[in-house]
């Protein structure tokens, strides 16, 4: 299975951990990746720590655990290689429509940031795929 199919098929929860600059980390919930291609992930985001951390710190590992009582599920090690303020694929994008609260509204600008997958881990083990 690709990876792609991987998580067009599965559910469960992620995270997009970062660090700034100086080192400082930062973890936050994210949902499955965009593929844009086979080696290209894309995150629709707000401008927030993560965003943030990006701007100075192209890395990032994102963690997804499966649904269930196994710890099943992927790595990606991910380098940010450019991202784009596209409302409209943005919102083609989106699997979710969520209700905003005034700091985070539609009047705050979403970024699709794109990162080139480096590397796949399993969550458990050092197997890379």
């Amino acid at each position: 299975m690709s990876l792609v199919e991987y998580f067009e098929n599965q559910s469960g929860i992620g995270v997009l951990s970062t660090a700034d600059a100086t080192g400082k980390v930062d973890a936050a919930i994210y949902a499955r990746p965009h593929f844009m291609d086979d080696h290209t992930v894309a995150f629709i985001m707000t401008d927030r720590r993560t965003h943030a951390n990006l701007k100075t710190n192209p890395h990032a590992v994102y963690l997804f655990k499966e649904d269930g009582d196994k710890y099943i599920g992927q790595r990606l090690y991910l380098t940010r290689v450019r991202e784009e303020e596209n409302n409209e694929l943005i919102e083609s994008l989106r699997r979710r429509k969520y209700h905003y609260t005034a700091e985070d509204g539609p009047e705050h600008s979403r970024y699709l940031v794109y990162f080139r997958i480096e590397e796949v881990r399993p969550l458990v083990g050092d197997l890379q795929l």
